[in-house]
């Protein structure tokens, strides 16, 4: 090409336009207020994010965590439903920090597309305010991401960002998990967000439509029930019970979760019998064909987070969760044992 030939090429000729990120952005600003909590520094402009360390901890621990929504993602673009996974995103991040004990402070989201979409995005970022609200977490910053070509037409995605604070005299770390406490899981929602490769497999395997009806409700709204928030509940037994671990139930399921706080020399019994599992999780049982034992390695099969106490303590542990209205279940108990595997009775 010679100088003669040469044209001006512009950021918004490469599929880039700065302006609509900045009006998202601007339109969202009410949305954003909502999720203000004590801390928080606003500065003018936007470059970061800035949160004061709480003075109510003597010996302040940070927490943080990050994750993503995985291909459940995958559903909502095929059924155009994008207000839910943005409490999904917040979910993954701040149930990984209260297993510690610890108070979620700020998010921060980081929300990528081939081209914004103003409809679409306004609706995550909706969910993800809406998450952050539910956990009582301040939304103090992120970034919006238009780069063409990275992904097809009406897709994105999602990562979030999490730091919370705890006191380092009470962080839950699972030490004091000892021989004779008792297992209590808290409900899940559903799938929550993992395991989803599988099941969209399952789907397109068996070319099953996502209006096909499971317990009354259609599976589409089904997979896309939103990951429970488990902030509140964890913040009412750390106040009240000395509890001695907690795991958020994820990938790899009840025993892949569980055994990272189960100290060496001791092993978790749990009665997969003690609760009823969600609908869903019988219905990939028989499509899927897995044995119980994977369905427990692959999901939370109806239980999203664990907390193990000493006996004396159970009863009130689950008399506040009662209050909360919170469904819990005495799932198992802790044993001694050579091998830490979790055993399934």
């Amino acid at each position: 090409m010679t100088k003669s030939d040469s044209h001006k090429i512009t950021y918004r000729d490469a599929g880039v336009d700065v302006s609509k990120a900045d009006s998202l952005i601007q339109s969202l600003g009410p949305d954003f207020k909502r999720t203000s909590r004590p801390g928080q520094i606003e500065l003018s402009n936007g470059f970061a994010g800035l949160f004061e360390i709480p003075q109510k901890f003597p010996n302040p621990v940070l927490v943080s965590a990050t994750d993503g929504v995985g291909t459940k993602l995958k559903l909502a673009f095929e059924l155009n439903r994008h207000d839910t996974v943005g409490i999904d995103l917040v979910a993954m991040c701040v149930n990984d920090i209260a297993v510690y004990g610890a108070e979620p402070l700020f998010m921060l989201d980081y929300f990528a597309t081939g081209s914004i979409d103003k409809e679409i995005a306004v609706q995550v970022i909706r969910g993800i305010v809406k998450g952050c609200e539910l956990a009582r977490t301040a939304l103090i910053g992120g970034e919006t991401a238009e780069m063409p070509d990275m992904y097809p037409a009406g897709e994105y995605d999602l990562a979030g960002f999490c730091v919370g604070i705890a006191d380092r005299s009470r962080l839950i770390d699972g030490s004091r998990v000892s021989a004779g406490d008792v297992i209590v899981g808290l409900a899940s929602s559903g799938v929550h967000s993992n395991g989803f490769s599988l099941i969209r497999k399952l789907i397109a395997d068996y070319s099953i439509p996502l209006t096909t009806q499971v317990n009354d409700a259609e599976l589409g709204d089904v997979l896309l029930t939103p990951t429970t928030i488990y902030v509140d509940a964890v913040k009412a037994m750390v106040e009240t019970t000395a509890v001695h671990g907690l795991a958020h139930i994820t990938g790899g399921g009840i025993p892949g979760n569980l055994e990272r706080i189960v100290p060496s020399g001791l092993a978790a019994k749990i009665d997969g019998s003690a609760w009823t599992m969600p609908p869903v999780f019988p219905w990939i049982q028989s499509h899927s064909q897995l044995s119980q034992h994977e369905m427990f390695e692959t999901f939370n099969c109806g239980i999203g987070m664990i907390a193990v106490v000493s006996s004396a303590a159970e009863s009130n542990l689950r008399n506040r969760l009662d209050q909360l209205q919170m469904p819990n279940y005495r799932i198992g108990r802790i044993t001694q044992s050579e091998d830490s595997s979790t055993i399934f009775e």
